[in-house]
């Protein structure tokens, strides 16, 4: 009989990875989950490789118990973290028995936890990921009593590292709020905005956002050309003006061609911190060069290379078997 995660209260919980990159050619978005920095730490934590499925909890209450002894870990926006009640540290490695109920709640100033799983869960893959893909009709959203299929089983440990704070292996915690300042290099079509309103500012994410794009209210930026724009293809984090009173910023779910000026494009750092903004926070965008954004994005990966080597180094000692180190897609 296979090792299962049973869910009690699936709330919106998805199974995802890091998405369908190199496939935009064909036609098809990216997708993937929507706060990558968390999804990858979650996943190194747990003792996976960062683009192992794992689970996406937006927004409301989730639940479940395990069949056998786990360990897991939790990352993204603020929220309680317990098993069978007790309170538990968040963006650290936590064991769990069999039977015991997993329950993640009360998510705030951001909108998506992830819990990943020790060996992974096991979901069906389209062109080599499990991403879901609204558009054909592609992947796994969780319902109440939902079994998920487990992969590599623990060995059976219990050790301080898993249990006393000064062993803590030091995840960097991002920062979460109401308001959020985004960083973003020029667009191809900044010049034909004369004014700086895009950076001037700021904007309120509506409720219409999804993971193909945010919409967001404000004193949107003016167009002064009147000529028309013609499709061509969009990279996810364009920021787009469409007609109307409206900013849009186009997320991992967005279709590859469009036909709006795009201002700017939101930063890989940036577009993580997009993936926790929730109808009502306010986005405030900051002007970066190339070689800023470059240099930004390479020092989080720094940190994410040194959070696996200290976690490979832990798990080493606790003779618990990882996964080879992979490649990261950029």
């Amino acid at each position: 009989m296979a090792d299962t995660l049973t869910v009690h209260r699936a709330g919106f919980t998805t199974v995802q990875d890091l998405g369908r990159l190199g496939r935009s050619r064909f036609g098809l978005p990216v997708n993937g989950a929507l706060d990558q920095y968390s999804a990858r730490v979650a996943n190194i934590l747990a003792g996976n490789n960062e683009t192992a499925p794992l689970l996406e909890i937006t927004a409301l209450d989730f639940s479940c118990t395990p069949s056998v002894d786990v360990l897991i870990a939790v990352t993204g926006a603020p929220a309680e973290l317990t098993v069978d009640g007790l309170p538990q540290p968040r963006w650290e490695p936590v064991v769990v028995r069999a039977g015991q109920t997993i329950r993640v709640t009360r998510i705030r100033y951001g909108v998506r936890a992830y819990l990943a799983v020790y060996g992974s869960v096991e979901a069906p893959a389209l062109l080599g990921s499990c991403a879901p893909d609204t558009i054909l009709g592609f992947g796994r959203t969780l319902t109440d009593n939902d079994e998920l299929a487990l992969g590599t089983a623990l060995p059976l440990i219990d050790h301080p590292v898993f249990r006393i704070p000064v062993f803590r292996l030091g995840a960097e915690l991002p920062t979460f709020g109401d308001s959020w300042t985004i960083d973003v290099t020029d667009g191809p079509d900044l010049h034909e905005f004369p004014d700086e309103r895009l950076f001037r500012n700021e904007f309120t994410v509506t409720p219409q956002s999804n993971h193909i794009g945010l919409r967001m209210s404000g004193d949107v930026p003016r167009r002064a050309a009147t000529g028309e724009v013609l499709s061509r293809g969009v990279p996810v984090g364009a920021v787009e003006v469409p007609t109307g009173d409206e900013l849009l910023v186009l997320h991992r779910g967005r279709g590859v061609t469009a036909g709006y000026p795009v201002l700017a494009v939101v930063t890989s750092t940036g577009l993580s911190s997009l993936g926790q903004a929730r109808p009502g926070h306010t986005i405030r965008f900051r002007r970066r060069t190339l070689a800023e954004a470059v240099a930004g994005y390479r020092s989080q990966r720094s940190s994410i290379t040194a959070l696996a080597q200290r976690v490979r180094t832990v798990f080493t000692t606790l003779c618990i078997p990882c996964p080879s180190p992979q490649r990261s897609p950029s």
